[in-house]
């Protein structure tokens, strides 16, 4: 038995209405990352300077030694880069991924955030990769974050993202059952839950398009004008769906060292004053995003197959596939996983035991089913489904002269293939059915066969959809 823990399906092809206040068709999510005297550092402790986003190509950590144009690129961060960027946003609601180390070196920009009212969120401890630290490690950084934080803002913070997260990032903060969100996933553009153990974490995804850290990587941007031409091309395809009725989150992320500089600022003024030029459009921080989320779409857990033990798994499925319920235990042994948590998903992987079984063995599948409006109902002796099915059209009300027909269409058709006639009758009325039955009588045996396979799967994904709807 195998578990693959990845959700590669979300929301699928229907996500639910964000129903944002007053209507709004998109909500645009601005966070600006905080950062500069939190980086590597060999005056922070660390082994060696920092190499990570900044004006420097190709730049490598210096290993027990200062490095001094980083440093200062960072410090214009702080000194100069963040009020341009305070007076450009200062308006506006404003998420802050704040590092706890960098913002107890920056009283003076501290005190600007919270006059401006901006979310002041945790960054975690230092900017620092975390993908070899020991849990032990992590956690520990995680609760001395959330401590140096609260001493230097006031307040603990609502909502986390380390950004050069580990594996266990997002559920180590999860955990500490603090966060109203975690930021630390790029996997959809809507909140979303996840669950960890008891506790049920929302997931406010981040961006990493949408972000001006791309002015400092190879792949990114060069000039002002495509990073605005990115953003107004992001906020105009989300507003479109917004319009259409599926609202989404524009998530933007900035740095003060990055946006900070002028010919990169005046970017950022003009995709602001596009985006206000439309209605409807909900600025809000990513608390706001989260709280509103969290009482718009609240989350419900309910029975995971790919969590149930074989005998649960057997018991809830066996029977989706007539009176086989080998089918559900092979599905039960092979790769399960959050994304076949679906109608779709266990039928996938009950199809896909059917489909490479032997030809004898799916020949018993199709024997177990029943002929329509047959001796087996009229003896009441159907499964529950079967019988279900074939009354939704009508097949226990024949008349006596139909009943004398589908006996005689039933016999002719077992002789001729050695199995029952099969068909969706939910997809089909009494009349489409004799119509088929008419039609595929004529048919050779591996046509015959490989259509009433077809048929048997159509049924279950119909008995699936069914029982994941109650």
């Amino acid at each position: 038995m195998h578990r693959y823990p990845r959700d590669m399906t979300g929301y699928g092809a229907t996500p639910p209405n964000a129903n944002w206040p007053n209507g709004a068709k998109i909500a645009v999510q601005i966070v600006l990352n905080y950062e500069e005297g939190g980086e590597n550092n060999i005056l922070h402790g660390d082994a060696a300077s920092e190499a990570f986003l900044s004006e420097i190509t190709g730049a490598q950590p210096w290993q027990g030694q200062r490095h001094w144009n980083m440093e200062s690129i960072y410090e214009y961060g702080s000194r100069a880069g963040f009020w341009r960027v305070h007076r450009v946003l200062a308006d506006l609601p404003v998420t802050v991924y704040g590092v706890a180390t960098a913002l107890a070196r920056a009283p003076e920009q501290v005190a600007a955030m919270k006059a401006a009212q901006w979310e002041i969120a945790s960054h975690g401890l230092k900017w620092v990769e975390h993908k070899d630290m020991s849990e032990d490690d992590e956690r520990a950084q995680i609760a001395e974050a959330i401590r140096l934080h609260t001493e230097v803002v006031g307040e603990p913070p609502r909502g986390w993202y380390t950004g050069r997260c580990s594996n266990n990032t997002v559920r180590l903060a999860a955990e500490t059952g603090q966060f109203a969100y975690v930021a630390d996933s790029y996997a959809d553009d809507l909140p979303y839950w996840m669950e960890f153990g008891d506790t049920d974490q929302l997931i406010v995804p981040y961006t990493m398009d949408c972000n001006d850290m791309r002015f400092a990587i190879q792949a990114g941007y060069t000039n002002g004008a495509q990073f605005e031409s990115y953003l107004k091309d992001s906020f105009d395809e989300l507003y479109a769906e917004g319009e259409a009725g599926a609202p989404k989150v524009l998530s933007i992320g900035l740095h003060c060292r990055l946006i900070g500089r002028p010919g990169r600022a005046a970017a950022l003024r003009r995709v602001l004053d596009y985006f206000k030029s439309h209605e409807g459009v909900w600025f809000a921080t990513r608390l706001d995003v989260a709280e509103h989320w969290a009482k718009e779409h609240p989350h419900v857990r309910f029975a995971r197959p790919s969590e149930m033990d074989r005998e649960t798994f057997v018991a809830q499925f066996g029977g989706v596939f007539e009176h086989s319920s080998w089918i559900a235990e092979g599905a039960h042994a092979g790769e399960l996983g959050p994304t076949d948590d679906t109608a779709t998903g266990v039928h996938q992987a009950l199809a896909r035991v059917f489909r490479s079984a032997t030809e004898e063995q799916r020949l018993g599948v199709l024997t177990a089913h029943p002929d329509l409006a047959g001796k087996l109902a009229a003896a009441k002796r159907l499964t529950a489904d079967s019988t279900a099915e074939q009354a939704a059209v009508g097949l226990d009300a024949l008349t006596d002269a139909e009943r004398q027909t589908f006996t005689a269409l039933n016999d002719a058709y077992t002789a001729k293939f050695g199995f029952p006639f099969i068909i969706a009758v939910r997809d089909n009325t009494k009349a489409s059915i004799m119509e088929a039955f008419e039609r595929r009588i004529e048919n050779d045996r591996d046509t015959e066969f490989a259509q009433a396979c077809k048929q048997v799967e159509r049924i279950a994904q119909l008995r699936l959809i069914e029982k994941f709807s109650q």
